[in-house]
């Protein structure tokens, strides 16, 4: 591959350079957090005080409400979450941590870029054409999304799935990018066993993706031949079935929480070893786990209807792959538990919001098993309840699996460290404002609160418990932005005035670390040989006390001085 110098544009902008178009792809997504950040304290501050002028934007009607939710939801999921975890940690991490210089295809990993960008365009042009954005949810169902009756809107819901639609083949292109690469530019030495925790958990996600997202792209295709020609195909006069809309859009969507999911266990497995000191324990458990979870995630899209009219028989089929499917994530958690046990373990700030992250995923998978539930469903669907429960998955997920990323792999991007003291604040303050947004919702839901209601008000029964619920998640959420700040000073003042990183500052033992910190464009100076798994690699020049002293199961019996053997001959 040409490794030439090339221009600015050719550099920085229009770059075939995957850590280029890693940051790139994290720059937009955190551009667009704040964006969905906004919007999320925009609806708060009406259900905490409805009808009350928003600053800069004075009262909001019913209908600027439901923008508000539509576009909330689906710039945190297509937007913020896609781009952070998959493209932006895949382009980063991939190539450097299986020892190649680039993706397979660096110009169509370009060219994702670029599309995933124009759809970013095309989602912000939707807030300023004539009646203003979608409306019809972040689901976008039919009939509320395929009328403008309902919906209020014309083109904003046109190009709410024109923008999804560029957005998913942005990240068709990057899946084919991954895979490929992850495969057929292993270093010399590599099996597949040994790719790290999160290449693997990368690589699955990439293909959950791919076979999932067809019938959505179908649905959405179908949904704008309605709005645009008049087609029937979710309106019951015209011998449609707008229930057929939510078939499509759940095959995709709840794979699509498992795509979001499995690369931040993949973050979460790196830093739980590089800041415990220990291999994961039983890997290749999790990764069959994994796997196992990625295949029972095509089965489990109905438990999102149970009160759609669906056949009721198929609701115990549904709960029982519904309750199936947290095993696999049952023994992902139990993974990093024992991982910590006995481990002599670092309180960085990736390691704290590692941590922070199992605490609240459980938290969510507990919830989930009973919304898995027909019975409980029916009481508890379309409630707050399960916006609690959908926040303690998405949120860690999403922000904690980031933060954590960030503040592990910063230093490889840049070559300096991010102020641990700021990152600690960012930590707690994050991690205590977002129970005090979710945990009141949970109590609203069971008290019998519906969801996506722009005045909570109108709930006689509940006696005054919405207002005042709504006012402390609300308070909270702007704690939540509050404590962003530290992290966005922390970001650009670490630039200049962190603390050099050098190669290896974690001592971390993947094969990133055995580059310069920034990597040169091309990755390696010369082409890295494996001579074991992921977590027995010693970057060289670390010194004999470096190696590990774990055991896994291909070096259980292996003495120590059989391993600095292999690590002189890495030399």
């Amino acid at each position: 591959m040409n490794h030439a110098p090339q221009g600015f544009l050719r550099t920085h902008v229009f770059s075939t350079d995957h850590k280029v178009i890693a940051k790139q792809y994290m720059f937009t997504g955190l551009v667009m957090a704040v964006l969905g950040g906004l919007l999320a304290y925009g609806m708060r501050l009406q259900l905490a005080w409805p009808g009350d002028p928003l600053p800069l934007v004075g009262a909001i009607s019913p209908h600027e409400y439901n923008a508000y939710v539509t576009m909330h939801g689906s710039i945190m999921i297509f937007w913020v979450a896609m781009p952070l975890l998959v493209a932006g940690f895949g382009n980063l991490l991939i190539p450097l941590m299986i020892g190649t210089d680039d993706m397979a295809f660096p110009t169509l990993n370009m060219m994702s870029f670029w599309i995933f960008f124009l759809s970013t365009v095309v989602l912000i042009a939707s807030f300023f054409v004539p009646g203003g954005a979608a409306a019809g949810g972040w689901t976008s169902y039919p009939p509320l999304a395929a009328d403008a009756i309902f919906s209020g809107v014309d083109w904003g819901v046109n190009l709410w799935i024109l923008a999804v639609a560029l957005e998913l083949v942005a990240f068709l292109m990057g899946g084919i990018n991954f895979i490929t690469t992850s495969i057929n530019l292993r270093a010399e030495g590599m099996r597949i066993w040994d790719w790290p925790f999160v290449v693997w958990q990368i690589v699955i996600a990439s293909i959950v993706f791919m076979i999932s997202v067809g019938p959505l792209i179908g649905g959405a295709v179908m949904l704008l031949l309605d709005r645009t020609i008049g087609t029937g195909f979710y309106a019951n006069s015209l011998g449609g079935d707008p229930l057929l809309f939510q078939h499509l859009f759940w095959f995709f969507g709840h794979p699509e929480v498992y795509v979001l999911l499995l690369p931040a266990l993949g973050i979460m497995g790196e830093v739980l070893c590089a800041n415990s000191r220990k291999a994961l324990f039983a890997q290749r458990h999790v990764v069959w786990s994994t796997i196992v979870a990625g295949i029972l995630s095509f089965v489990v899209w109905a438990h999102h209807q149970f009160i759609s009219g669906i056949d009721p028989r198929l609701a115990a089929p549904f709960s029982l792959t519904t309750i199936l499917i947290s095993v696999p994530f049952a023994v992902a958690m139990f993974a990093f538990v024992a991982t910590l046990w006995k481990g002599s373990i670092r309180f960085t700030t990736a390691m704290q919001f590692a941590l922070g992250f199992i605490g609240l995923f459980f938290i969510g998978g507990v919830t989930g098993i009973m919304n898995g539930s027909a019975a409980a469903d029916i009481y508890i669907h379309d409630s707050y309840f399960v916006v609690a429960h959908f926040h303690y998955t998405l949120v860690p997920i999403t922000l904690f699996g980031t933060f954590a990323g960030i503040y592990h792999w910063y230093p490889k991007m840049f070559g300096r460290k991010l102020d641990e003291r700021l990152g600690t604040i960012h930590f707690l303050g994050t991690f205590l404002s977002f129970n005090a947004i979710f945990i009141p919702l949970f109590q609203l839901g069971l008290l019998g609160h519906h969801r996506r209601i722009a005045v909570p008000t109108s709930f006689d029964f509940l006696q005054g418990h919405a207002e005042s619920l709504q006012a402390i998640a609300t308070v909270a959420t702007a704690a939540m932005l509050i404590f962003q700040v530290p992290f966005v000073i922390n970001i650009f003042l670490s630039l200049k005035k962190g603390e050099v990183a050098g190669k290896n500052p974690w001592n971390a033992t993947t094969m990133e670390w055995n580059t310069a910190s920034p990597p040169p464009h091309g990755n390696f100076t010369e082409r890295p040989v494996s001579y074991r798994g992921p977590y027995f690699y010693s970057p060289p020049g670390d010194g004999p006390d470096f190696l590990p002293v774990w055991k896994s199961d291909e070096t259980a019996d292996a003495p120590l001085d059989a391993l600095k053997t292999h690590q002189q001959a890495g030399k």
